[in-house]
């Protein structure tokens, strides 16, 4: 069993910036594909931003369209820790932010089906 538990959620200004981790333990692999989503009230659990291993210690980074160019994904596997950097933020940013890790090797996917574990969740509110 894999367990994740995200940290670093509050409240925050428009425009300011905030860190998110996520700590993984249990049985976790630095090549697994790990993730973030956030799902918002009333709205469906959306794709944030994810991290896939492509071999020889190298990994790439995808983003949706919302975060991409403000926000960074990054991992740090002696920590099993995983981080996103969140900058210039946005009221629409509000939502309960998740990390999951998929155990598949591969490219990362930005369907929450495809992962098998998921963190419990931590709030991030932006003010207007």
């Amino acid at each position: 069993q894999v367990q994740l538990v995200e940290s670093g959620g509050g409240l925050v200004q428009a425009g300011g910036s905030l860190r998110l981790s996520c700590a993984a333990s249990g049985r976790t692999f630095s090549n697994y594909a790990m993730a973030w989503f956030r799902q918002a009230p009333g709205k469906d659990r959306e794709f944030v931003a994810a991290v896939s291993w492509i071999g020889s210690n190298r990994y790439s980074a995808d983003y949706a369209d919302s975060v991409k160019g403000r926000s960074t994904i990054s991992r740090v596997n002696a920590k099993n820790t995983l981080y996103l950097q969140m900058n210039r933020m946005k009221p629409e940013d509000t939502a309960v932010y998740y990390c999951a890790e998929d155990q598949r090797f591969g490219k990362a996917s930005v369907y929450s089906d495809d992962y098998d574990f998921w963190g419990q969740g931590t709030q991030v509110t932006v003010s207007s």
